[in-house]
């Protein structure tokens, strides 16, 4: 099961990969708002395999899936929202009642206000221009070129990514995120941050909000996370590892606060 799960994964990023330069080419790079095979519309970035991963559904259905079974009122918060796919899959939810995404990078925080407003989702949604972390302030991130789901505020990763370059980000501490979160909502968590998960999942948990947290979707890597301190954070605010998604040192995870 996990070997078919790989290599299906596999053959999308293969997929994706491939249509991207043929996309290119035909398309000259001008950008349009175009139907994603997850159902929402993103402005065409051909010259970036994160928007040719998000176009040809490279990253699973999963996810997807259980942000479209919440069937309650909830607010979903995204952290490391890139062009906003999953911001505007929550966004096709009618139960979702208020979206928060975080996305540092500027040239790809345009992209996620715009990618929000092509799917009518001004009023519900706040596009929050910084990410999260224990520190506020302006602090350097590695960018991958051609590969925008690869920025990092270390450094880990950047041999397998080809060219990058550098730029400054702002971050803030979860103070600044929980003005914009409502008083009266569960929180459905998405996090992918390439490295500093272990930091954002540390500023969830200990704010005012983590009771109302109903799940918490994270990116993990073994090469560039602690998995045992990150464990033991979820352990210790009574949550517990619900699904595991791939197999190996890269995988994703599903926490939900633990059955009484």
């Amino acid at each position: 099961m996990a070997r078919d799960f790989l290599l299906w994964r596999h053959l999308r990023v293969v997929r994706a990969r491939t249509m991207r330069h043929v996309r290119r080419t035909i398309g000259g790079g001008k950008s349009r708002p175009v139907r994603t095979t997850y159902g929402v519309k993103m402005w065409s970035n051909w010259g970036d395999k994160t928007y040719a991963y998000c176009h040809y559904g490279t990253y699973g259905s999963y996810l997807a899936d259980l942000i479209g079974a919440v069937d309650q009122p909830f607010c979903f918060v995204d952290i490391g929202a890139n062009q906003g796919l999953f911001s505007l899959i929550a966004g096709q939810n009618p139960e979702c009642e208020k979206i928060i995404s975080l996305e540092p990078v500027g040239s790809t925080y345009e992209r996620l206000v715009a990618n929000l407003a092509e799917n009518g989702l001004e009023n519900r949604a706040a596009a929050l221009n910084f990410g999260l972390s224990d520190q506020a302030g302006e602090f350097p991130i590695t960018l991958s070129k051609g590969h925008s789901g690869l920025a990092t505020l270390g450094k880990h990763g950047m041999e397998l990514s080809g060219e990058h370059t550098q730029t400054t980000v702002k971050l803030q501490t979860m103070d600044a995120l929980a003005a914009h979160v409502p008083d009266d909502l569960p929180i459905f968590v998405k996090i992918d941050v390439e490295g500093h998960e272990e930091t954002v999942i540390r500023q969830l948990l200990q704010s005012h909000q983590s009771k109302r947290i109903m799940g918490i979707f994270y990116e993990h890597d073994d090469r560039w996370t602690n998995r045992a301190a990150v464990n033991a954070l979820l352990d210790n605010a009574g949550f517990e590892h619900s699904r595991i998604y791939g197999r190996g040192k890269h995988y994703d995870v599903l926490a939900t606060p633990t059955p009484f």
